[in-house]
């Protein structure tokens, strides 16, 4: 178990204009925890609330989105009913986050700065410059999900899955000029097998929240930095190809070459 820091470790969080599930529980984790204390959670959107949350859904996903919204709907409906106590202390932490149109606005960087934060920390938020992400006494770092330096960018459990990789990566990285240049900070790994991809994507964020609030707190104890969970050094390693959203005909094969385990898998059972 952590030991609590002498003083807690400020951190500033910078985030998507609509956090995941998996972000939120990263939220309401910093907020929570005796040796950390969360300054600020700016998340970069148009506005704020469940019109402006569906709205960017369907900018991002189009019709999937709606099913996303309702899910997440399902999910809120489920922990008011089933644990009452948790969802309130979930709705004051996530009350804490704060919508603005721009991130790198002047007034926003003054802001930042006035914190004084020990720490910047980024989950799915845009490309930062270094007026902003350099204002950390001790930088910024971020949340990858992927195995840098092979795979960068987007959707990356995607292409580890489509490859044929035995494992799914985290990666915690430095903050620096580029899209997953920075220098890798701890790494963590989720076995694929032959688990869905919803199944990987969750057993992913889920492993990657833990390990990002394990790298916060060891800064926090003054651990030394860039070492992996093995102790040793972490170089940044030579940059893969950056990754971007698949075609439609890259998700169908991806789809049809899964189909046959899990077809004989089911088959055998029965």
């Amino acid at each position: 178990m952590a030991s609590v820091a002498a003083e807690p470790i400020r951190v500033v969080l910078l985030a998507d204009p609509f956090l995941a599930a998996r972000a939120d529980d990263f939220v309401c984790r910093l907020w929570e925890h005796p040796s950390i204390e969360l300054l600020a959670v700016y998340c970069q959107g148009s506005g704020a609330g469940p019109l402006a949350r569906l709205r960017d859904l369907w900018r991002r996903r189009g019709p999937l989105g709606l099913v996303i919204a309702l899910t997440e709907a399902g999910v809120g409906a489920g922990r008011m009913v089933f644990r009452p106590g948790r969802h309130r202390r979930r709705r004051e932490a996530l009350s804490f986050i704060q919508v603005v149109p721009d991130l790198h606005a002047a007034e926003m960087i003054e802001k930042v700065r006035r914190l004084d934060p020990d720490l910047g920390l980024i989950y799915g938020g845009p490309i930062l410059k270094p007026e902003l992400f350099e204002i950390p006494s001790f930088g910024t770092l971020g949340i990858h999900h992927g195995r840098l330096p092979d795979y960068r960018g987007k959707k990356t459990t995607f292409w580890e899955m489509y490859n044929g990789e035995s494992v799914a990566g985290i990666t915690i990285q430095s903050i620096e000029a580029g899209i997953d240049t920075g220098r890798a900070i701890a790494r963590a790994t989720v076995p694929i097998g032959r688990k869905s991809y919803s199944r990987v994507w969750r057993d992913v964020q889920s492993a990657g929240v833990d390990l990002f609030i394990k790298v916060v707190l060891r800064t926090a104890a003054d651990r030394p930095e860039f070492v992996d969970g093995q102790g040793q050094e972490v170089g940044p390693g030579k940059p893969g190809r950056l990754c971007r959203d698949p075609t439609l005909a890259q998700l169908l094969r991806f789809w049809l070459k899964r189909l046959p385990g899990r077809y004989r898998r089911t088959s055998g059972a029965a």
